[in-house]
């Protein structure tokens, strides 16, 4: 099992969380406390850099769905960056790619 490793860089009222390790049922409230104390930062909008998370089950994406409504609900944009083979193939399995606004540029 990985461990969830999360940092963070700021730049111009945008918070780029790097996620690395797994997102699961044992790990998914230390990511939400995380991300919701950057939203609370005042931050304009929050990036997931994921490209090295080596798992993630529903109970992980379901967490990532309930973070996008809560930073939205505050006005906080949350969006998904670069992500593993791991993360896009569960949102292509589940259908939710449409649920998250994914970095471009």
């Amino acid at each position: 099992m990985d461990a969830l490793t999360l940092t963070t860089r700021e730049r111009d009222g945008t918070a780029t969380v790097s996620v690395a390790g797994e997102i699961d049922i044992a790990t998914i409230g230390q990511l939400r406390r995380y991300v919701l104390e950057i939203v609370a930062g005042g931050v304009r909008r929050v990036v997931l850099d994921m490209t090295k998370v080596s798992f993630i089950d529903a109970a992980g994406l379901g967490a990532m769905v309930g973070l996008a409504t809560l930073a939205a609900q505050r006005g906080v944009a949350l969006v998904l960056g670069e992500v593993s083979a791991a993360v896009t193939r569960l949102v292509e399995v589940t259908g939710l790619g449409d649920r998250f606004a994914v970095q471009t540029g």
